[in-house]
């Protein structure tokens, strides 16, 4: 995996997804294919619908069953959701094996670090998947010690007071 292909927006700012989509968007301009996976934010039907209407140059994915935030969710509820979440985490793996993409957007992905939902095992299986020609934005509140050797730039978004 380059390096420089491997981007983060990460902080506690508001637009850290925006900023990747609007990368997405610019890339499907190009002619790039482009998958966005979601994690951790819920299954918020209107927002999937407009999105979708970007197929077939951006895919957009959410393996959620519930409407909730993770975080928002019982304890219980946040085992049954590990599942779907690591059915996700699969699927971007998958992803990156047979490049069916050249751009993969992991959104919140950096949650799931967080969360303990993913080892680091799990990060350098993912990590190693990828081909040198796939570029992968990942984003999330906090980057972890972990992914910073894959990383070759970092966007820092913050609130301003």
């Amino acid at each position: 995996m380059c390096k420089e292909k491997v981007t983060v927006y990460c902080g506690d700012g508001k637009g850290k997804t925006t900023a990747a989509l609007g990368y997405a968007l610019q890339a499907a301009g190009q002619g790039d294919n482009v998958i966005i996976i979601q994690f951790l934010k819920g299954r918020k039907e209107e927002e999937m619908e407009y999105l979708r209407r970007l197929e077939p140059e951006i895919k957009f994915f959410r393996f959620a069953k519930t409407e909730k935030n993770f975080a928002e969710l019982s304890k219980e509820e946040q085992e049954e959701e590990a599942i779907n979440i690591r059915n996700g985490f699969n699927f971007a793996r998958k992803v990156l094996v047979t490049g069916e993409c050249s751009l993969l957007i992991l959104d919140e992905f950096l949650g799931l670090w967080e969360n303990r939902l993913i080892s680091e095992e799990d990060l350098d299986s993912l990590m190693n998947a990828a081909s040198e020609d796939t570029e992968i934005i990942f984003t999330g509140r906090v980057m972890g010690d972990s992914l910073r050797k894959y990383i070759g730039k970092v966007y820092e978004i913050h609130e301003n007071c």
